[in-house]
């Protein structure tokens, strides 16, 4: 609409406003994404208006049609500055962003801040109204921003690492692919060139240290969207398929298992006063964990193998 009310060479009638736009919309967002004639106005009055743009718009009569055109040639939204709606977008924009601050990946993020604030006028004592959770002092996550880096740029690594089952680190060569996280860690999975594994998963609190090497970087066909489908976490075994899990909750629980389901394939029915929750995962150990994680309000009925490690670990946990 800026567009049509500043070309003083045409008149535009709120018909042609209409096909001009609608024309717009469709060749974005594909046929059948137009407005109607009540939507036109209504953004009109918005452009007009203190939280739009106040735009000095003229409504010419034609005989007994009216044409829309700016009293000031020279005027544009573009050349104006923010309106109220765009004002808050960025603020919360911004708002959301300064929780990364410092932050391996978001370095120049508490530079930044202040310095669109500044340049764009925006309130410099906003008060913070939004919390998320991240933890800057989680240990190996100086080494996202370098995991990333590799990951683009397509380098190998070495890298040394030590899990939880080994007295020593050990060393391994490691085509980087992917970046998850899961319960507030950070894991990347790539290949294991000593192994030949391309789906091998390291824990980024569990490295010592990376270098790079001169190796060729093998990349991947992985859809990693598709391999995490089936699991909960992290950890997936390879020759297992996926497999049918009932759980049953109990009413305390049960509202909050509806509301944030365990996985994308959950089902449930009340059966017997209990919640029976039905998914289609490969059962790991991070499923295990979220298991015991609802303690006695919650009860395994399939699959048996399941049912029996959650049983032993919790005979385990009781001494």
């Amino acid at each position: 609409m800026d567009r049509c009310f500043r070309n003083s060479g045409r008149k535009y009638f709120w018909q042609d406003l209409l096909d001009e736009i609608n024309k717009a919309l469709e060749e974005f967002n594909g046929p059948g994404s137009g407005i109607k004639r009540r939507q036109l106005f209504d953004d009109i009055r918005f452009m007009e208006s203190e939280q739009g743009w106040g735009i000095p718009l003229d409504k010419n009569r034609d005989g007994r049609k009216v044409y829309y055109r700016y009293s000031d040639s020279e005027f544009s939204i573009s050349n104006q500055p923010l309106n109220e709606s765009e004002v808050s977008q960025i603020e919360a924009a911004i708002s959301v962003l300064s929780r990364f601050s410092g932050a391996p990946q978001f370095e120049t993020v508490q530079e930044m801040i202040p310095v669109l604030k500044d340049r764009l006028g925006l309130d410099h004592t906003s008060k913070e109204v939004i919390g998320l959770e991240s933890n800057i002092d989680l240990k190996g996550i100086e080494y996202l921003s370098r995991l990333y880096d590799a990951i683009t740029k397509e380098e190998v690594l070495e890298i040394e690492y030590k899990d939880f089952k080994s007295d020593e680190p050990f060393k391994l060569t490691f085509h980087p692919y992917y970046l998850k996280q899961y319960n507030s860690r950070w894991f990347v999975l790539g290949l294991n060139e000593e192994l030949d594994i391309p789906t091998w998963n390291l824990a980024l609190d569990r490295i010592e240290s990376i270098n790079q090497t001169r190796k060729v970087y093998q990349p991947t066909d992985i859809d990693w969207n598709d391999y995490f489908y089936d699991i909960i976490g992290v950890t997936r075994f390879q020759d297992k398929e996926p497999e049918k899990v009932d759980l049953d909750f109990s009413k305390e629980v049960a509202p909050y298992v509806e509301t944030k389901p365990l996985h994308p394939s959950q089902k449930s029915k009340w059966i017997d006063g209990k919640l029976r929750v039905s998914i289609e995962v490969i059962p790991n150990y991070e499923l295990e964990s979220l298991i015991l994680s609802f303690g006695e309000k919650v009860r395994v009925i399939e699959p048996p193998e399941l049912k029996n490690k959650i049983s032993l670990r919790l005979k385990d946990a009781a001494g």
